[in-house]
């Protein structure tokens, strides 16, 4: 039975549904108001109705003239924009009572430590593992970020009005003025264009991520620590140590360069100096409160001979921590930076000892009140943020740096590196690393793509450690390709061991993935340079795009397994770094199930994890919303680390294997086998229309030319997400149910589904993604964009999509999806009239886009990437 949503939470959609219809009708006037009224309740109708024809909202929508289209497109997309604001805040108001989120809901860390303790773990081993613990976001700017940055800033502002309606004690006039502040923030969003016109660079990106950190988790993380300290206090009866500080955060963001022209040595020296500059103006604001804070005479002895015996010593040393963070802003500001004066702070240890030196003082002196108040905030931001705000990582294709040593070994006469075996490639790499001579000579001119390589092993040289992520290889399938890159930055001048990071990303690449870790961590030389850490990058966007979810899902639990036993056998610690994208298709849904859900062992105190695109807001834009998620992470991490889930049985295994076996063939069979399948998706599709949109960046292509191999998984997914149909969620993995269930297999299923949490996580994901497909609609993308003769093509997907949420249903023992999900179920019901018109009004626009000579070429474009970003937003995801 469908849950209705919370009274309060229905409020607030209301609401702001009805604002936004003043709004609209007293800039637009009343017939176009009533026009998207009838639309909406069009759309109602069409959704209550047995038959689901739709024919009353088709009607509607195709009497529209040209000047009518983008503002219908606006008001629907406007609409479900807030509604996601009502929900997203919805999810951490202080009345929302616990049941409603139900089968999704976020354990709190008093939870989390509660069942441990009730597991038989003692106190002291929780704390030990939490000194141990390193949890890292690394922010990642792929294009499926629809929102503009404007939009998301008064969209916060949105939140923020929300919540102060959120109390009972509101006076009359109170309530009013903030009505009215809602009206004109839901104004201010409605007269400032959603869409982009010129594609953001790099850098641009770059401030996006630090404005996240600067507006969210600067106060997040801190509050957070807090929140941990008193539950670890309550249910473990322990402190929480000062150093303990399991929460970094990382960046892509002017790093990642492969498959991007647009991220050169100079944009990646240049956003870090940017974020340098961030993280000193930040650490200027705090210390200048600290100051007038700290106006304390008694002190300790180390503070009174720091201070040069000052009357308010606390006050001397943080006004020397101020003047170097000053300096520090000043030389961040010069761009290209130029060599910093003895005043510029360089290393954390630099920021943190003057304010351990006050906390230390302050204890000593009885006035633990004052030391835990701001202080202890900043210290922990310190601790997490450090100098640079985040670590940047620097991605790279093998080929590149494989494209370095073939011209230099051409120019040296040592002789065609192409050719080379991979025993030949390990010797001549290890010889050249254990050596003292420089490779590079001084005077060689290399290609314009080499030299480029180079110079961003230079910046990276340049760069201090603590400023410094990984090193990740794209592509990697062998020893020599790790070994070339730590030669290249040893050439480059970089004095310390840079984690170098394989990233395993197709279905072949993850099945060999632990022969080359062995491998790899066989050469002596190598294994002296990892120091006994050894971290591996699992892809899971190109895996499921080749070889569909259902085997893709299996391959990296395997990948990971093997993984684990390799590091066991060479006695290194092993990080695994997620790069998970926001969709199921690309590894998607909630976090804290999937890391309850990985491999044992697999998950060991440490846990690296990319946060992308819209994914970042969602989770991370409000500090309320940011601390509920890094709840949900830590204490899944933790529980996994301390209370890892069960191996398979190998019945299990034997399942799963079958299933991915069927599966991959059944997901080639159509995306690589049928003749006209490429045709299909891109007529039913707005897949060619994406560039349009300025969304990142990246280009949405590896190669300017080329099929469906060489589209990136984002936009691949983002394609079939607007037409409803979701193909790469769950295209394969229908047939392999389907066949397991006809070979009476029914019952291991359900064995599988009851105690596997990885097997129950998949098929949950599996039963949310499809909850999103609707045939009808996709039939309506097929019906006016598709040749006849391809139509047999659509007819036989929708047939079979409609077929899975049979099989699931049945395993679940269910009569329709989400039936363990109600609010998850009634939030899709919610966000339905308002979606629906977009997807009609959106193929009627790539009719008029399609069509040759239309001559309204500008409003039909625009109105299109309206569409666009509306059902994105009505989906809750891109790509």
């Amino acid at each position: 039975m469908t849950k209705e949503l919370h009274p309060d939470l229905r409020e607030n959609v209301r609401l702001m549904g009805e604002l936004l219809g003043l709004n609209i009708r007293h800039h637009l006037g009343d017939e176009v108001f009533e026009k998207i009224e009838k639309i909406r309740m069009a759309a109602k109708a069409d959704r209550r109705s047995d038959s689901n024809q739709r024919k009353q909202l088709k009607d509607v929508l195709a009497s529209l003239e040209d000047e009518q289209l983008v503002p219908v497109a606006r008001a629907f997309n406007q609409f479900l924009n807030l509604a996601n604001i009502a929900e997203q805040y919805h999810t951490v108001r202080r009345r929302a009572p616990k049941d409603e989120l139900v089968h999704n809901r976020i354990d709190t860390l008093e939870e989390v430590f509660e069942r441990l303790i009730g597991k038989g773990l003692s106190g002291e081993k929780i704390v030990e593992q939490l000194q141990d613990m390193s949890v890292e976001y690394v922010l990642t700017a792929h294009p499926t970020e629809v929102t503009r940055r404007t939009l998301i800033q008064k969209y916060d502002l949105i939140a923020e009005t929300l919540e102060a309606l959120d109390r009972d004690d509101l006076l009359d006039a109170e309530y009013e003025s903030m009505v009215a502040t809602l009206r004109r923030l839901i104004a201010e969003a409605w007269h400032t264009d959603e869409i982009r016109y010129e594609r953001p660079t790099a850098v641009d990106e770059a401030k996006w991520g630090f404005a996240v950190i600067e507006y969210s988790l600067w106060t997040a993380v801190p509050a957070f620590m807090r929140q941990m300290e008193k539950a670890l206090k309550k249910q473990v009866g322990l402190d929480l140590p000062l150093d303990v500080t399991p929460i970094r955060i990382a960046s892509w963001m002017g790093g990642d360069r492969d498959g991007n022209p647009n991220v050169t040595s100079e944009v990646t020296r240049e956003v870090m100096t940017l974020s340098r500059w961030m993280a000193a103006d930040l650490y200027l604001r705090d210390i200048k409160k600290l100051r007038s804070e700290l106006s304390m005479t008694a002190c300790n002895g180390e503070m009174a001979r720091a201070s040069g015996q000052a009357r308010e010593p606390y006050r001397k040393v943080l006004g020397k921590l101020r003047s170097r963070l000053e300096a520090t802003r000043s030389w961040a500001s010069v761009f290209p930076p130029q060599p910093p004066s003895g005043e510029v702070l360089l290393e954390n240890k630099d920021l943190l000892e003057p304010l351990m030196m006050c906390y230390r003082s302050l204890i000593d002196c009885g006035m633990e009140s004052i030391a835990n108040g701001p202080l202890l905030d900043v210290i922990r931001r310190a601790q997490c943020f450090g100098l640079q705000l985040v670590r940047l990582d620097i991605r790279q294709d093998s080929d590149r740096h494989a494209d370095v040593f073939k011209e230099l070994c051409s120019y040296l006469n040592l002789g065609d590196y192409a050719s080379w075996s991979e025993k030949e490639r390990q010797e001549f790499l290890v010889e050249e690393l254990q050596g003292r001579r420089p490779l590079i000579p001084r005077d060689w001119k290399p290609s314009a793509e080499v030299a480029e390589v180079l110079a961003t092993c230079k910046v990276v040289a340049e760069q201090p450690v603590e400023g410094l992520g990984s090193y990740v290889i794209s592509m990697a399938r062998a020893p020599s390709d790790v070994l070339a890159v730590i030669l290249l930055l040893r050439e480059s001048g970089i004095q310390h061991s840079m984690p170098v990071v394989p990233l395993f990303e197709t279905l072949n690449d993850l099945e060999n993935a632990a022969e080359s870790i062995d491998k790899l961590l066989s050469n002596a030389w190598y294994k002296d340079y990892t120091q006994g850490q050894q971290e591996v990058m699992i892809g899971y966007s190109d895996s499921a795009k080749d070889a569909g979810q259902m085997a893709a899902a299996w391959a990296q639990y395997q990948a990971q397994e093997a993984l684990v036993e390799v590091a066991g056998k060479h006695q290194v610690k092993l990080t695994l770094f997620h790069g998970r994208g926001g969709t199921v298709g690309r590894g998607g849904g909630p976090a804290n199930r999937a890391i309850l859900s990985q491999p044992p062992g697999s998950v060991n105190g440490s846990f690296r994890i990319t946060e992308q695109g819209e994914m970042i807001r969602f989770k991370f834009g409000q500090p309320r919303v940011a601390e509920q998620n890094l709840h949900l992470y830590l204490g899944a991490v933790l529980e996994a680390s301390l209370t890892p889930p069960p191996k398979p049985q190998p019945a299990w295994r034997e399942m799963m294997s079958d299933l991915s076996s069927t599966a991959v063939e059944s997901y080639r069979a159509v995306v690589r086998g049928h003749e006209h399948f490429v045709e299909y998706f891109r007529s039913a599709t707005p897949e060619q229309e994406l560039g349009k949109l300025a969304l990142g960046s990246r280009p949405a292509r590896r190669k300017s030319t080329g099929g469906v191999e060489s589209l990136r998984a984002i936009p691949w997914i983002f394609a079939w997400t607007q037409m409803r149909l979701m193909l790469p969620a769950w295209l394969g993995s229908d047939e392999a149910l389907s066949k397991a269930v006809e070979q009476g297999k029914s019952e291991l299923l359900q064995e599988m589904l009851d105690q596997w949490p990885f097997f129950e996580t998949h098929i949950d994901m599996l039963e949310m993604v499809l909850s999103k497909v609707d045939p009808d609609i996709a039939s309506y993308y097929e019906e006016r964009l598709v040749r006849p003769e391809l139509h047999s093509l659509g007819q036989s997907l929708r047939e079979r999509a409609k077929a899975v949420v049979g099989l699931l249903n049945e395993l679940k023992n269910q009569d329709e999806l989400l039936r363990d999900n109600p609010v998850f179920q009634q939030s899709l019901k919610v966000r339905n009239p308002y979606t629906d018109p977009l997807h009609f009004l959106q193929v009627e626009l790539l009719v008029r886009d399609r069509a040759e000579g239309e001559t309204n070429k500008e409003t039909v474009e625009r109105g299109l990437k309206v569409s666009m970003a509306g059902v994105a937003a009505g989906m809750r995801n891109t790509g």
